[in-house]
Protein backbone atom coordinates (compact mmCIF):
# COMPACT_ATOMS: atom_id res chain seq x y z
CA UNK A 1 0.00 0.00 0.00
CA UNK A 2 1.10 3.37 -0.99
CA UNK A 3 1.88 5.81 2.10
CA UNK A 4 1.32 9.70 1.20
CA UNK A 5 3.20 12.35 3.17
CA UNK A 6 1.93 15.35 4.47
CA UNK A 7 3.24 17.49 1.63
CA UNK A 8 1.26 15.47 -0.76
CA UNK A 9 -1.81 15.94 1.43
CA UNK A 10 -1.91 19.38 2.50
CA UNK A 11 -0.28 22.86 1.61
CA UNK A 12 0.55 24.84 5.17
CA UNK A 13 1.91 28.52 4.17
CA UNK A 14 3.28 29.94 7.27
CA UNK A 15 2.58 33.84 8.40
CA UNK A 16 3.26 36.52 11.03
CA UNK A 17 -0.31 37.00 11.82
CA UNK A 18 -2.34 35.75 15.17
CA UNK A 19 -4.72 34.60 11.62
CA UNK A 20 -4.99 30.95 10.27
CA UNK A 21 -7.65 30.26 7.32
CA UNK A 22 -8.17 27.07 6.66
CA UNK A 23 -9.52 26.39 2.99
CA UNK A 24 -11.04 22.69 3.30
CA UNK A 25 -12.38 21.88 0.44
CA UNK A 26 -10.96 23.05 -2.12
CA UNK A 27 -9.07 20.33 -3.07
CA UNK A 28 -9.77 18.55 -6.61
CA UNK A 29 -7.57 15.58 -6.79
CA UNK A 30 -9.02 11.58 -6.66
CA UNK A 31 -6.06 9.20 -5.88
CA UNK A 32 -5.43 7.22 -8.86
CA UNK A 33 -6.21 3.92 -6.67
CA UNK A 34 -10.39 5.38 -6.16
CA UNK A 35 -10.55 6.21 -9.79
CA UNK A 36 -12.57 3.26 -10.79
CA UNK A 37 -14.66 3.42 -7.87
CA UNK A 38 -16.48 6.98 -8.86
CA UNK A 39 -19.10 6.98 -10.74
CA UNK A 40 -18.99 9.69 -13.82
CA UNK A 41 -20.89 11.75 -11.49
CA UNK A 42 -18.01 11.48 -8.55
CA UNK A 43 -14.99 12.26 -11.42
CA UNK A 44 -16.37 15.28 -11.52
CA UNK A 45 -15.99 16.83 -7.99
CA UNK A 46 -18.56 19.44 -8.75
CA UNK A 47 -19.03 20.37 -4.77
CA UNK A 48 -15.50 21.70 -4.94
CA UNK A 49 -15.03 24.93 -3.54
CA UNK A 50 -13.88 26.55 -6.64
CA UNK A 51 -11.48 29.35 -6.63
CA UNK A 52 -11.23 29.75 -2.74
CA UNK A 53 -7.46 30.13 -2.46
CA UNK A 54 -7.83 32.70 -5.80
CA UNK A 55 -10.43 34.95 -3.98
CA UNK A 56 -8.63 34.97 -0.30
CA UNK A 57 -4.92 35.55 -2.26
CA UNK A 58 -4.43 38.76 -0.09
CA UNK A 59 -3.82 36.23 2.96
CA UNK A 60 -0.02 37.23 2.33
CA UNK A 61 -0.54 41.29 2.67
CA UNK A 62 -2.52 40.47 5.96
CA UNK A 63 0.47 38.09 7.09
CA UNK A 64 -2.00 35.47 7.75
CA UNK A 65 -1.02 31.32 7.35
CA UNK A 66 -3.02 29.59 4.74
CA UNK A 67 -4.09 25.82 5.14
CA UNK A 68 -5.53 23.88 2.14
CA UNK A 69 -6.00 20.11 1.11
CA UNK A 70 -5.19 18.97 -1.91
CA UNK A 71 -7.67 16.19 -2.26
CA UNK A 72 -11.44 16.11 -3.18
CA UNK A 73 -14.29 16.33 0.01
CA UNK A 74 -15.48 13.24 -2.09
CA UNK A 75 -12.54 11.51 -0.71
CA UNK A 76 -12.95 12.45 3.05
CA UNK A 77 -14.52 15.49 4.62
CA UNK A 78 -12.02 17.14 6.71
CA UNK A 79 -15.00 19.82 8.18
CA UNK A 80 -16.92 16.34 9.45
CA UNK A 81 -16.18 15.22 12.88
CA UNK A 82 -13.66 11.89 12.65
CA UNK A 83 -16.75 9.71 14.01
CA UNK A 84 -18.70 10.86 11.11
CA UNK A 85 -22.00 12.04 13.46
CA UNK A 86 -24.18 14.41 11.82
CA UNK A 87 -23.54 18.69 12.70
CA UNK A 88 -27.04 19.44 11.51
CA UNK A 89 -28.82 16.83 13.23
CA UNK A 90 -32.51 16.22 11.10
CA UNK A 91 -31.60 18.35 8.00
CA UNK A 92 -29.92 17.06 4.48
CA UNK A 93 -26.54 17.04 4.16
CA UNK A 94 -23.65 15.07 3.23
CA UNK A 95 -21.12 12.62 5.32
CA UNK A 96 -17.83 11.99 6.27
CA UNK A 97 -16.89 10.14 3.03
CA UNK A 98 -20.14 11.17 1.15
CA UNK A 99 -21.65 8.49 -0.61
CA UNK A 100 -24.03 11.26 -2.69
CA UNK A 101 -23.58 14.56 -4.37
CA UNK A 102 -25.18 17.87 -2.59
CA UNK A 103 -27.88 16.71 -5.09
CA UNK A 104 -27.87 13.40 -3.77
CA UNK A 105 -26.57 11.89 -7.09
CA UNK A 106 -24.37 8.31 -6.60
CA UNK A 107 -20.90 9.34 -5.99
CA UNK A 108 -19.63 5.41 -6.26
CA UNK A 109 -20.58 2.97 -9.01
CA UNK A 110 -22.79 0.20 -7.08
CA UNK A 111 -21.07 -1.67 -4.71
CA UNK A 112 -17.68 0.69 -5.03
CA UNK A 113 -18.57 2.51 -1.57
CA UNK A 114 -16.10 2.32 1.05
CA UNK A 115 -16.79 0.42 4.09
CA UNK A 116 -15.29 0.88 7.41
CA UNK A 117 -11.96 -0.33 6.64
CA UNK A 118 -11.84 1.99 3.86
CA UNK A 119 -13.14 4.90 5.70
CA UNK A 120 -10.51 4.07 9.08
CA UNK A 121 -7.93 4.02 6.08
CA UNK A 122 -8.46 7.85 4.78
CA UNK A 123 -9.14 8.92 8.23
CA UNK A 124 -5.56 8.05 8.50
CA UNK A 125 -4.17 9.08 5.26
CA UNK A 126 -6.14 12.09 4.65
CA UNK A 127 -8.53 13.28 7.57
CA UNK A 128 -5.79 13.50 10.81
CA UNK A 129 -2.34 14.90 8.82
CA UNK A 130 -4.47 17.53 8.02
CA UNK A 131 -6.20 18.25 11.30
CA UNK A 132 -2.68 17.51 13.32
CA UNK A 133 -1.26 20.45 10.76
CA UNK A 134 -4.11 22.78 11.26
CA UNK A 135 -4.01 22.07 15.42
CA UNK A 136 -0.17 22.86 15.55
CA UNK A 137 -0.22 25.51 13.34
CA UNK A 138 -2.80 27.47 16.04
CA UNK A 139 -0.66 26.29 18.51
CA UNK A 140 2.17 27.98 17.14
CA UNK A 141 0.05 30.74 16.77
CA UNK A 142 -1.32 31.31 20.25
CA UNK A 143 2.49 30.77 21.19
CA UNK A 144 3.65 33.64 19.19
CA UNK A 145 0.76 35.94 20.27
CA UNK A 146 -1.41 34.70 23.31
CA UNK A 147 -3.96 33.87 21.14
CA UNK A 148 -5.17 32.58 17.73
CA UNK A 149 -7.54 33.36 15.17
CA UNK A 150 -9.00 30.77 12.48
CA UNK A 151 -11.15 31.73 9.22
CA UNK A 152 -12.78 28.74 7.98
CA UNK A 153 -13.44 29.74 4.22
CA UNK A 154 -15.67 28.17 2.09
CA UNK A 155 -18.34 28.73 -0.87
CA UNK A 156 -21.60 26.40 -2.19
CA UNK A 157 -23.77 26.88 -5.09
CA UNK A 158 -26.95 29.38 -4.47
CA UNK A 159 -29.52 26.96 -4.91
CA UNK A 160 -29.01 23.33 -3.83
CA UNK A 161 -33.15 22.14 -3.07
CA UNK A 162 -31.59 19.34 -1.35
CA UNK A 163 -30.28 20.77 1.60
CA UNK A 164 -31.69 24.35 2.40
CA UNK A 165 -34.75 26.07 0.66
CA UNK A 166 -34.63 29.00 -1.35
CA UNK A 167 -31.28 31.55 -2.72
CA UNK A 168 -28.66 31.17 -0.33
CA UNK A 169 -27.46 34.71 0.87
CA UNK A 170 -24.16 36.00 -0.12
CA UNK A 171 -22.55 35.65 2.93
CA UNK A 172 -23.12 33.11 5.63
CA UNK A 173 -21.31 33.81 8.76
CA UNK A 174 -21.25 30.54 11.19
CA UNK A 175 -19.77 30.82 15.03
CA UNK A 176 -21.55 27.81 16.44
CA UNK A 177 -24.39 30.25 17.29
CA UNK A 178 -22.08 32.29 19.07
CA UNK A 179 -20.10 29.65 21.09
CA UNK A 180 -16.73 29.38 18.60
CA UNK A 181 -15.34 32.89 19.27
CA UNK A 182 -15.65 36.04 21.67
CA UNK A 183 -19.21 37.66 22.19
CA UNK A 184 -19.94 40.10 19.28
CA UNK A 185 -17.24 39.49 16.78
CA UNK A 186 -19.68 37.33 14.32
CA UNK A 187 -22.08 40.24 14.43
CA UNK A 188 -19.80 42.69 14.30
CA UNK A 189 -18.71 41.12 10.78
CA UNK A 190 -21.93 40.64 9.72
CA UNK A 191 -22.68 44.84 10.48
CA UNK A 192 -19.96 45.52 8.52
CA UNK A 193 -20.65 43.10 5.39
CA UNK A 194 -24.45 44.95 5.66
CA UNK A 195 -22.23 47.99 5.50
CA UNK A 196 -20.23 47.67 2.96
CA UNK A 197 -21.98 45.30 0.67
CA UNK A 198 -25.58 46.00 1.15
CA UNK A 199 -26.10 44.49 -2.46
CA UNK A 200 -25.35 41.05 -0.53
CA UNK A 201 -27.79 39.42 1.45
CA UNK A 202 -25.45 38.44 5.08
CA UNK A 203 -26.91 36.20 7.68
CA UNK A 204 -25.37 34.86 10.96
CA UNK A 205 -25.69 31.56 11.82
CA UNK A 206 -28.26 30.95 9.46
CA UNK A 207 -28.03 27.40 7.89
CA UNK A 208 -24.62 27.01 7.95
CA UNK A 209 -23.23 28.05 11.59
CA UNK A 210 -19.88 26.73 11.35
CA UNK A 211 -18.74 23.09 10.64
CA UNK A 212 -16.37 20.67 12.25
CA UNK A 213 -13.30 23.04 11.97
CA UNK A 214 -15.54 25.79 13.46
CA UNK A 215 -16.89 24.43 15.98
CA UNK A 216 -13.94 22.02 17.14
CA UNK A 217 -11.47 24.49 17.20
CA UNK A 218 -12.91 27.89 18.23
CA UNK A 219 -12.72 28.03 21.71
CA UNK A 220 -12.59 31.15 23.15
CA UNK A 221 -12.35 30.59 26.61
CA UNK A 222 -8.77 29.53 25.31
CA UNK A 223 -8.26 32.29 23.58
CA UNK A 224 -8.65 30.22 20.10
CA UNK A 225 -11.24 32.43 18.01
CA UNK A 226 -12.89 30.64 15.03
CA UNK A 227 -15.58 31.75 12.37
CA UNK A 228 -16.84 30.06 9.14
CA UNK A 229 -18.00 32.23 5.85
CA UNK A 230 -20.31 30.08 3.24
CA UNK A 231 -19.71 32.04 0.22
CA UNK A 232 -22.46 31.53 -2.28
CA UNK A 233 -21.09 31.26 -5.57
CA UNK A 234 -23.17 33.25 -7.46
CA UNK A 235 -20.86 36.38 -6.22
CA UNK A 236 -18.23 35.59 -8.23
CA UNK A 237 -18.66 32.96 -10.22
CA UNK A 238 -20.26 30.42 -12.81
CA UNK A 239 -22.42 27.79 -10.80
CA UNK A 240 -22.57 25.38 -13.40
CA UNK A 241 -19.44 23.11 -15.18
CA UNK A 242 -16.73 24.34 -15.87
CA UNK A 243 -17.16 26.41 -12.82
CA UNK A 244 -15.64 29.42 -14.13
CA UNK A 245 -14.19 32.80 -11.89
CA UNK A 246 -16.02 35.64 -13.41
CA UNK A 247 -13.21 37.80 -13.04
CA UNK A 248 -15.21 41.38 -12.66
CA UNK A 249 -17.87 39.54 -10.06
CA UNK A 250 -14.69 38.32 -8.46
CA UNK A 251 -13.15 42.12 -8.86
CA UNK A 252 -16.60 43.62 -6.69
CA UNK A 253 -16.02 40.91 -4.00
CA UNK A 254 -12.74 40.80 -3.06
CA UNK A 255 -12.33 43.75 -1.50
CA UNK A 256 -15.65 42.94 0.72
CA UNK A 257 -13.95 40.30 1.82
CA UNK A 258 -10.56 41.27 2.27
CA UNK A 259 -11.94 44.19 4.27
CA UNK A 260 -14.15 41.84 5.95
CA UNK A 261 -10.92 39.54 6.77
CA UNK A 262 -9.06 42.24 8.20
CA UNK A 263 -11.21 43.24 10.86
CA UNK A 264 -11.27 39.83 11.85
CA UNK A 265 -7.52 39.55 11.68
CA UNK A 266 -7.46 42.94 14.16
CA UNK A 267 -9.41 41.88 16.73
CA UNK A 268 -7.29 41.17 19.94
CA UNK A 269 -8.95 39.46 22.91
Amino acid sequence: MMHATPQEIYELRQGSSPLLISMPHVGTRLPDDLMGAFSEVGLQVDDTDWHIAELYDFAADLGASVIRPFHSRYVIDLNRPADGKSLYPGQNTTGLCPLTTFDNLPLYRSGSEPDADEIARRLQVYWHPYHAALQAELARLKALHGFALLWDAHSIRSVISHLFEGELPVFNFGTADGAACAPGLGEDLLALARHLAPHYPAVLNGRFKGGYITRHYGRPGQQIHAIQLELAQRSYMLEQAPYALQASLAQQLKPVLAQLVARFSAFRP
